[in-house]
């Protein structure tokens, strides 16, 4: 959906749902500190706190064996890039296809889309440069964090909860669709090289920097468990310091937020729909970074006090 509309589609009704989940779920966090300490051992807690936290975060919960029932190996998140560079891959041929071979997409991506946009598929519906520079960059990004997770970083024996790795599969999936989704409400015109304006541009550039700081930042988070060799010494949580972590506790988390607002100017800053998903991965973000910098705060002393959580100065 465009500003210039103002009813909702399907897509923008689960990223808005979404979005307002997540934020919900860091207001009860921050609430839950307020709390007495009885309410710590209470089961619905204790599953809140399980379902929201992940690694090293999830190490202080009293958790029972039935919650830990439900752990799969932090590790695994690399499935979600090999997934995400697989189907994103894929949504991308279809539309270099679609553009120089002129063949329609497959009837089961048409039908996908016109439910989730609300608008039946057309014939004469003009490629947008937009989108093929998002679907790029979107697989760049896959597959330079699935060669991070499988050569840079280095995994404890941290848990994630088998819910939020389902989420984390499904979410790619349906990140991909919509892509497709604000090409399906695009208003570009002409060929793609005569679409080319200032904000594909800008958004590229900041895309390549986000990306940068991201990729540094998660060298120096490998670094803290490795020699100069590169060997594993430990598999320990360290103070992480240098770059961007010395403002905020999780500079690649910002990083991702970053990478988000490239993909939206990308589309000139007017595709509400992917407004909406750079607002989810605001609040999705923000709850992940509270979270560690909470656990930086209880381990370290001297944890430095000027650093925030997430945005260098505001949180």
């Amino acid at each position: 959906m465009t500003w210039s509309s103002l009813s909702f589609s399907c897509t923008d009704v689960v990223w808005s749902f979404l979005a307002l989940c997540f934020l919900v779920a860091f207001c009860a966090h921050k609430i839950s500190a307020f709390l007495p300490r009885k309410w710590d051992t209470g089961r619905l807690y204790l599953l809140f706190q399980d379902l929201i936290r992940y690694g090293k975060t999830k190490q202080t919960l009293k958790r029972d064996n039935r919650l830990r029932a439900f752990d799969v190996p932090k590790r695994w998140f690399s499935h979600f890039y090999a997934i995400s560079v697989g189907w994103n891959g894929l949504l991308l041929a279809i539309y270099l296809n679609f553009i120089y071979h002129h063949q329609s997409f497959p009837s089961w991506l048409t039908g996908l889309l016109d439910i989730l946009t609300g608008v039946p598929s057309t014939d004469s519906q003009v490629p947008q440069l937009s989108t093929v520079l998002v679907q790029l960059l979107l697989c760049v990004h896959s597959l330079r964090r699935l060669l991070e997770c499988l050569f840079v970083s280095v995994f404890s024996d941290g848990a994630l909860h088998l819910v939020q790795y389902v989420f984390g599969v499904c979410y790619y999936i349906v990140l991909g669709l919509t892509v497709l989704c604000s090409d399906h409400l695009g208003k570009g015109s002409g060929s793609l090289l005569s679409q080319l304006d200032w904000f594909h541009v800008a958004g590229s550039v900041l895309f390549i920097w986000a990306s940068l700081m991201q990729h540094q930042s998660i060298v120096l988070l490998a670094g803290l468990r490795t020699g100069k060799s590169g060997t594993v010494e430990t598999l320990a949580h360290r103070l992480p310091e240098g770059g961007w972590f010395e403002l905020v506790s999780c500079p690649h988390y910002l990083a991702e937020l970053l990478i988000y607002v490239s993909l939206s100017l990308i589309f000139g800053g007017l595709s509400l729909t992917w407004w909406l998903v750079v607002l989810y991965v605001l609040f999705n973000q923000a709850l992940a970074a509270q979270l560690c910098h909470e656990h930086y705060i209880s381990k370290y002393d001297s944890y430095p006090k000027h650093r925030k959580a997430f945005i260098p100065f505001v949180l």
